[in-house]
C-alpha cells in the first residue's frame, strides 16, 4: 500500500508539497491539471511540468484524480467519439510521462453533492454533511450558489463555475439518460479507451457515486455492490477496476463494505478511506477517520483490503477542519495528516499481525 495526499495544484491548493512530505508515512501525491476543461487534452509538457514539481518536492505521483469525462460521453451525444479520441491522446500522454493510474467518475452534473460544507461539531471543528430532507428543499442552481458561497474563494472539484453556468442545458440534456442509457455510455467509453490501457499498463478506477443514490432526479449507476460487479463483467479487462471510497459506498448503510472489497479481490486500483456518522435515512456526517469517531469500521475495511492483496494507493479522503485552518472544504492539511497516520498505524498493526 502507498499512503498518499490529493493535491490540487500550487495554484489552488491551500497545502503545499512541503508539508505534504512532512506527514509520516506519506510518499506521493494524488493531483490533477485543475486547469484544464472536461474534454481537452493534457500535453505531454503540461504532464512533465506537474510531475517534475512533484518529485522535485521529493514526492512522486501516484495517480490522476480526475481525467474529467466530458458529458457528451456521458449523454452520448453524436460528438461523444471527438471526445473519447481526446481522452485517448491524454492517457497516451500520462503513459509517455509514466503515469498509469487514473481516478474518474461518470456521474451526470454533479461529482458529488453536499447540503452543508461546515456543519459544525461539539468538538469545535465543522464537517461536510447530507441531509436529504435540506436537498429536496433546494433547486439545482441554488444549490451550487448555496456550496460556492462557503467554498472559501477554493474552485470546488465537480463543481467549476463555467460548467455550472449552464446547469438548465446540462439538466434538459440528461433528461433521457436513465441508469440503463448511462451504463452503456459507460461501458461504450471503457471499451474505446481499454486497447489504449492494456498497452501501456493504465489502471482506470472508477469512482462510487456520492451519494450512493439518484440526486435530483439524475440517474446514479455506481452505488453498490451489484452495478460494480456488473461494469467489472461488461468491461472484463484487469484494467478496468475500482476506487473503493468507504464514505461514497458507506452513504448508503446497506452496502457491506468488507463484503464489498472482497467481491472485487483484483479490481480495486486505489482507496478513498474515511469515516461517515449516520443520523436517519439518507441523513449522515462525515467525520473524523476514527472509527470510534464515526458508523464505519476503518479495521476492518483495512484488514479487507490487506487480506485481498491491496498494493496500490491509498489517501485519507475529507477531512474536518480543524484549529481554524481555512482550505478547501474537506481538503483541509490538519486533519488529513491525522487521517493519513492513523490509516498508517492501523495498515501496520494488520501487517505484522498477519506475518
Amino acid at each position: 500500500m502507498k499512503m498518499t495526499l490529493r493535491w490540487f495544484g500550487k495554484n489552488h491548493d491551500s497545502v503545499t508539497l512541503e508539508q505534504i512530505r512532512q506527514i509520516p508515512g506519506v510518499t506521493g501525491v494524488i493531483t490533477t491539471l485543475y486547469d484544464t476543461k472536461p474534454g481537452e487534452v493534457w500535453s505531454k509538457e503540461a504532464i512533465f511540468n506537474l510531475k517534475k514539481e512533484v518529485e522535485d518536492a521529493g514526492l512522486k505521483i501516484e495517480g490522476i484524480e480526475s481525467v474529467n469525462i466530458h458529458d457528451a460521453i456521458k449523454i452520448g451525444s453524436p460528438d461523444r467519439d471527438q471526445y473519447i479520441d481526446n481522452y485517448i491522446k491524454t492517457l497516451e500522454n500520462l503513459a509517455a510521462n509514466n503515469i498509469n493510474l487514473v481516478c474518474y467518475n461518470f456521474m451526470p452534473v454533479f461529482d458529488w453533492t453536499r447540503s452543508d460544507l461546515a456543519k459544525d461539531r461539539t468538538d469545535g471543528s465543522n464537517v461536510l454533511s447530507y441531509d436529504q430532507e435540506l436537498v429536496d428543499q433546494i433547486k439545482p442552481d441554488q444549490m451550487f450558489e448555496k456550496l460556492n458561497q462557503a467554498s472559501h474563494g477554493f474552485v470546488m472539484p465537480g463543481w467549476e463555475p463555467e460548467r455550472l453556468a449552464k446547469i438548465k442545458e446540462l439538466f434538459e440534456a440528461y433528461k433521457d439518460i436513465n441508469a440503463d442509457k448511462l451504463f452503456d455510455n459507460l461501458v461504450y467509453f471503457l471499451k474505446r479507451i481499454m486497447p489504449t490501457c492494456e498497452k501501456y499498463g493504465i489502471n482506470m478506477a472508477i469512482h462510487p457515486d456520492d451519494p450512493a443514490w439518484p440526486v435530483f432526479g439524475l440517474s446514479r449507476i455506481i452505488n453498490g455492490k451489484e452495478n460494480l460487479l456488473k461494469l467489472m463483467k461488461a468491461v472484463d479487462s484487469p484494467h478496468n477496476g475500482v476506487t473503493f471510497c468507504s464514505g461514497s459506498l458507506g452513504s448508503n448503510p446497506k452496502n457491506d463494505l468488507v463484503d464489498i472489497i472482497h467481491s472485487l479481490k483484483g479490481r480495486i486500483h486505489f482507496a478513498h478511506v474515511r469515516n461517515i456518522i449516520y443520523l436517519g435515512d439518507k441523513k449522515f456526517d462525515e467525520a473524523a477517520h476514527l472509527s470510534s469517531d464515526g458508523s464505519l469500521d476503518m479495521y476492518a475495511i483495512l484488514k479487507a483490503l490487506h487480506t485481498i492483496g491491496f498494493e496500490g494507493p491509498m489517501r485519507p479522503d475529507h477531512g474536518r477542519a480543524v484549529w481554524g485552518e481555512v482550505s478547501m472544504p474537506g481538503y483541509g492539511l490538519y486533519d488529513r495528516a491525522m487521517g493519513a497516520t492513523y490509516l498508517n498505524g492501523l495498515w501496520e498493526a494488520i501487517e505484522k499481525s498477519s506475518k
